[in-house]
This record gives structure tokens, sequence and C-alpha cells, in this order.
């Protein structure tokens, strides 16, 4: 029996339109939702849309193996776990281009050297600034804290509201959407798992 093997699709690198381009888009969505481009008070929506959007989506031009490149190896031995709680992010939902806000938790087991507290956060960043849903975002996370640390174990669990949820749609205000990831020893050792879910809960 002949096997057949499935291969990707071919991604062609993305071609970012022009400042012009993307201000003419604005002012299509807001004459589409029904109101003038032109009238005083949306006049400069555009200019202001476009820069926001460079703010919002900056994540796409940073690399979280820069970020996670230096390690301090002076630690008299610590290998235990590192956890950083409740760092605040806000990211923008894949699906409707609406935000969606919460907290990550992170922690790793360090592997020889620990990684400045502020790096994680930038990590957090770098991913929370792109398109996402927070699944692939909680995966994202964790792998690169995994991979880019040679961290022992990682774990990351983000709470998260979704105003595509809240104020569209099904129109659910105030339900938190939980997410968890586990890499290395901190996937295959329910101990550790169970340490580190009462240490988010404190």
């Amino acid at each position: 029996m002949d096997v057949k093997v499935l291969q990707k699709p071919v991604v062609k690198p993305v071609v970012r339109p022009s400042q012009e381009e993307a201000e003419a888009a604005v002012r299509t969505l807001l004459a589409w939702a029904g109101d003038n481009p032109n009238r005083e008070g949306l006049q400069d929506t555009p200019r202001r849309v476009a820069k926001a959007y460079r703010e919002y989506f900056a994540g796409y031009e940073q690399d979280p193996a820069d970020i996670l490149n230096r390690v301090f190896e002076e630690v008299n031995g610590y290998d235990d776990m590192v956890m950083l709680r409740g760092i605040p992010f806000t990211s923008h939902c894949e699906h409707h281009i609406a935000p969606f806000h919460g907290h990550v938790h992170i922690a790793y087991l360090p592997n020889g050297g620990v990684v400045g507290i502020s790096k994680l956060a930038r990590v957090v960043e770098v991913y929370a600034r792109r398109l996402q849903t927070q699944e692939t975002m909680t995966a994202q996370i964790t792998q690169a804290v995994h991979e880019h640390l040679a961290a022992r174990g990682v774990a990351v669990m983000i709470e998260a509201v979704h105003t595509c949820m809240s104020s569209r749609g099904v129109g659910k205000p105030d339900v938190t959407t939980v997410t968890t990831q586990f890499a290395g020893e901190l996937k295959t050792n329910p101990v550790l798992q169970a340490r580190f879910m009462q240490q988010v809960r404190g």
C-alpha cells in the first residue's frame, strides 16, 4: 500500500502595505460601518488607527530568542522553580481583531542559570502584540522559554477576558478563559504541576 505524504502548504512572505494603503483601508471600513470618513471627527482616524496597529502588533518585529539570550550563572547552585505571577497583557483575537486581556503566570526550572525576570515579561509582550488565540499564545510562550533557556521544565497559565465574547456575539461579560501548557519536567511530574497551580492561586 502506498503511503500518502501530506505536504505543508507553502506560506508566502507577507508584503507590508504602505502607510497610505493602510489609511485607505481604514477609510473604507469607516464608510462600510455607515459613517462619513471625511467628517471632522474622523478625518485623522485612519492615521491614528495605522499608528495604533503598529503598537498593537509590534510583536511581529520582535524575536524572543534575542530577549532570552543572556543567562546569569552565578546563582549558588539554585535549581528550583522560578515563577512570575500575574504578568498583565492585552492582545487581539485573530478572528475579530477584538481585544482580550488578563494575566500570564510563568514558571521554569533553571538549567544552570536564570534569566532576568523582566525578560519573561517581555516574551509575553512579543506574543501578545500579535493577532492571537489564547491557546496559541500559551503554547508559544511555553515553547520559547523552554527552547531558548534550555529550561528543565516550563509551565504557563493564561487567564483572560475576551471582548469578542463580552461585547458582541453571545454577549457574556466577565467570563474568564483559562489555558495551561507544560513542558519538560513540569509536563511529566504531577507533583510539580500541582505545586505550580498552588503557587498561581497564592
